[in-house]
């Protein structure tokens, strides 16, 4: 094996350089051992470890990027197959379906990173097949519970929403428990470190399938409107729900073997409800200046920041990739009380984030006007807006993975409170300053509330890897339960 190879036979026919060569060997051996799966089993493997995780990250920036721009040209072409009237009515019912599906997860998904991460850690396969389980019919229990609400006021109170929007809504709303068991499903995979089947089936497999449904409708059915669309997008969801599940599934079996579930139901909702309302809060964050430009400027001034935004946001790629890598990692660390490697872990995946993020930016807003020309000369005029929130997004990789690190260490109420108080400063800010700023008052807004959450979070991190852990150590705790059995 590549791993286990002895450094000494390739230096022994030139002892002048066989420091230099050992040193070589020592830096690239680890990157061997990631490409080769190996590396993270023992602790003399630890560099082992940080190269299969800076893969891991540079796979999931991967992924994220690739489905950015094949999220860009599913816009263009469903815009140029739709029209643009029915193609506004598609965007609606899909922000609809995202924000409602994943709130029906009640933060599981996010939780799953603590909780599988744990049992994985202390041997107990019974727990992590309960939580399974359980993350699983919750998902599609609330899913199909908010679906027929839906449904159900769109059939008997049709005023309350235009004629147009009705049937595709309804249509749209039938894919909420697969949505949701898909978003479970995400978590549980990054809980593993199964990226690929975290990250590929919603950000890559699910837009490939909705392009050729909606081709193929309008090729044999000669229909070019939002209801099929939303049929599309719909059978789409169940699809990858499907096909995600089956697989996570065969790698679950495989590393939990026969177990037979235990269920913790109260511990689990107790830490999950917390970080819905961290979801909630940030689905707030993430659209809450669009929202609030639209009661303020017109149509072509909303959709100039619009631009403005999504280009500059492929800053923040990098933070989720990092997060993705950083997560379980940090779920370990916690499940051990290591946090000495908890530390070490918030400094080094701090400056992955740092770095490529600066980058990134520089070279967006070098190539901004380019860029934004693109959809058109007048879109160029939202240079200031891009650099504005580029400040935010910079703010926000500075801090690194330093939320993630607070979700899987019992400070999820923490960072619950803090994105319901950024949320509601970022409220603030915007109605403010966008009435006497427009769109660059909404960019101030923005960045300023992502500043101030950066900030706590590096403050309340810090602390953190300073203080300790606030529980006692898992292996006593582990101890005694097995004593009281």
């Amino acid at each position: 094996m590549v791993a286990s190879m002895n450094t000494h036979t390739l230096t022994s026919d030139n002892g002048r350089h066989s420091g230099r060569i050992q040193k070589l060997w020592k830096g690239l051996a680890p990157l061997l051992q990631a490409l080769s799966g190996q590396g993270e089993e023992e602790n003399e493997d630890a560099h082992g470890s940080v190269a299969k995780a800076g893969l891991g990250a540079i796979f999931s920036f991967g992924v994220r990027v690739a489905s950015a721009f094949l999220a860009f040209l599913m816009s263009v072409l469903m815009a140029r197959w739709l029209g643009a009237h029915d193609f506004g009515i598609y965007t609606y019912v899909w922000v609809m379906v995202n924000v409602v599906g994943t709130l029906a997860m009640i933060g599981l998904a996010m939780s799953a990173v603590r909780f599988l991460n744990e049992y994985m850690t202390h041997n107990r396969p019974d727990l992590a097949r309960g939580y399974l389980r359980f993350g699983r019919l919750v998902s599609l229990g609330v899913g199909s519970l908010f679906a027929a609400a839906a449904i159900a006021i769109l059939w008997y109170v049709p005023e309350i929403i235009e004629d147009d929007f009705r049937l595709p809504l309804i249509i749209g709303m039938l894919s909420l428990p697969a949505f949701a068991l898909t978003d479970f499903h995400d978590g549980t995979g990054r809980a593993r470190s199964w990226l690929g089947l975290a990250i590929v089936p919603p950000y890559v497999l699910r837009p490939l399938i909705i392009l050729l449904l909606v081709g193929l409708g309008l090729i044999f059915l000669d229909k070019h409107d939002a209801v099929l669309a939303a049929a599309a997008l719909t059978i789409a969801t169940w699809i990858v729900a499907i096909v995600q599940y089956a697989l996570q599934e065969r790698r679950f079996r495989a590393e939990l073997g026969p177990a037979r579930p235990v269920m913790r139901r109260s511990e689990w909702l107790r830490v999950s409800f917390p970080l819905l309302l961290l979801d909630s809060f940030n689905l707030l964050m993430m659209n809450i200046d669009i929202l609030l430009l639209k009661m303020f400027v017109t149509p072509d001034q909303l959709g100039i920041y619009f631009a403005a935004a999504r280009v500059i946001a492929f800053v923040a790629f990098v933070h989720f990739a990092v997060v993705a890598v950083a997560m379980p990692r940090f779920a370990t660390a916690y499940a051990r009380r290591d946090i000495a490697t908890a530390a070490k872990l918030l400094r080094m995946f701090r400056l992955w984030t740092l770095a490529p993020s600066v980058l990134g930016t520089g070279i967006l807003l070098l190539m901004g006007p380019f860029i934004l020309g693109m959809f058109g000369q007048e879109f160029v005029a939202a240079m200031p807006v891009m650099i504005v929130l580029a400040g935010g997004y910079l703010a926000n990789a500075l801090t690194g993975p330093s939320e993630a690190l607070l979700a899987v260490s019992g400070k999820q109420v923490f960072i619950a409170w803090l994105s319901g108080i950024t949320a509601a400063l970022n409220v603030a800010l915007n109605l403010g300053l966008i009435p006497m700023y427009g769109p660059l008052g909404a960019a101030i807004a923005t960045s300023c509330s992502f500043a101030f959450q950066a900030a706590m979070l590096w403050w309340a991190s810090n602390r953190l890897v300073r203080n300790g852990y606030d529980e006692a150590p898992a292996a006593e705790a582990g101890k005694a339960e097995a004593k009281a059995r």
